[in-house]
């Protein structure tokens, strides 16, 4: 983290950042992400429905929430399963700075809940799993936290996956909008998100109560802690945040903490700028080729003599002619 320096409440706003703050008196730190142009390119590349967008948008500013938290190179992969009109999104941050995503979906069934006006996140995205992956490169073991998706949508996931996984108290708050130019010129669209995490220095303030395992006795009370009194305020704090105010690009992240937790004294760090990036190239295509059987690879080339490879992120295409695929010798 970088180090905090003294900052007017009045700063102007910035899009494509995200910006950590920690609040001492209530052990609480987190980051706040704004998203706008960055969005808006990574949204570009296929011709997604609106509700489709504003589902791809919530999971890249979950996405750059959890990876802008990564302290080496590497990435932080959020993927979803699920049995929705949209039944995967895929977001990958390369860290410290690059976001890239993609969503697929079932045209037909994205249209019939446009036409019901039942387009919520959550109900798009519908049942199944989130995984998230951190992946530290070729030298290291991956780390993979999988939790269920229950229809509630991507926030409640999250808060599901760190009680579970983590045992951290946390709350996190998801907004995307679309923002409408006028004079007929082509829409925008915004995100914003907040991650807050209870991270005291006597772990045992932080205990939470345990699940419920599923197979206890009919009657069985359920495991019950009391909350610590600063979690209370600040998760109490958190849930006055409206997605007004994450979206409103003449808010700056310094005024909009200020306004959650100034009575506490809250401390910004320097913000960190996001881009959209695709990190495909034709030597990374070519090597994922190599990685398939001489046979498989035969079986990839078309009428045309030809291999052709589509990134489902940015929809570049590469072309690759049979030879150059098969090796001379396996021609």
């Amino acid at each position: 983290m970088t180090a905090a320096r003294s900052r007017s409440a009045k700063d102007e706003a910035q899009d494509d950042i995200v910006t950590a703050f920690q609040v001492d008196a209530l052990d609480l730190r987190g980051r706040v992400v704004r998203l706008g142009s960055a969005l808006d390119a990574v949204l570009a590349h296929h011709d997604y429905p609106a509700s489709v967008k504003r589902v791809l948008g919530e999971a890249v500013a979950l996405a750059v929430l959890l990876g802008s938290s990564l302290k080496f190179e590497g990435r932080f992969i959020l993927q979803t399963q699920t049995d929705g009109p949209v039944d995967m999104v895929v977001a990958d941050f390369v860290s410290p700075d690059k976001i890239r995503a993609y969503a697929r979906f079932d045209k037909d069934a994205v249209a019939a809940a446009e036409q019901r006006n039942d387009t919520a996140p959550a109900v798009l995205l519908g049942r199944g799993h989130l995984a998230m992956t951190i992946d530290q490169g070729l030298s290291a073991n991956r780390y993979q936290g999988v939790v269920a998706l229950d229809g509630a949508g991507l926030e409640a996931a999250a808060h599901e996956y760190f009680q579970q996984s983590e045992q951290i108290p946390t709350r996190v708050r998801l907004a995307v909008g679309e923002e409408v130019r006028p004079g007929g010129k082509a829409s925008s669209w915004r995100a914003g998100g907040l991650l807050a995490q209870f991270l005291p220095d006597d772990p045992s303030r932080a205990r939470m109560a345990d699940l419920a395992p599923g197979d206890a006795p009919e009657g069985t009370a359920p495991h019950r802690l009391d909350e610590d009194d600063a979690w209370a305020e600040a998760r109490s704090l958190t849930a006055t945040l409206e997605d007004v105010e994450l979206l409103d690009k003449d808010l700056s992240s310094e005024r909009l903490l200020y306004r959650l937790f100034h009575e506490r004294g809250v401390r910004v760090f320097d913000p960190l700028a996001i881009g959209a990036h695709c990190s495909c190239s034709r030597e990374r295509v070519a090597g994922v080729l190599a990685s398939f059987t001489v046979e498989e690879r035969r079986g990839m080339i078309q009428d045309d003599g030809k291999v052709t490879v589509t990134c489902e992120f940015c929809g570049r295409t590469y072309g690759f002619p049979a030879e150059e695929v098969l090796g001379h010798g396996d021609a």
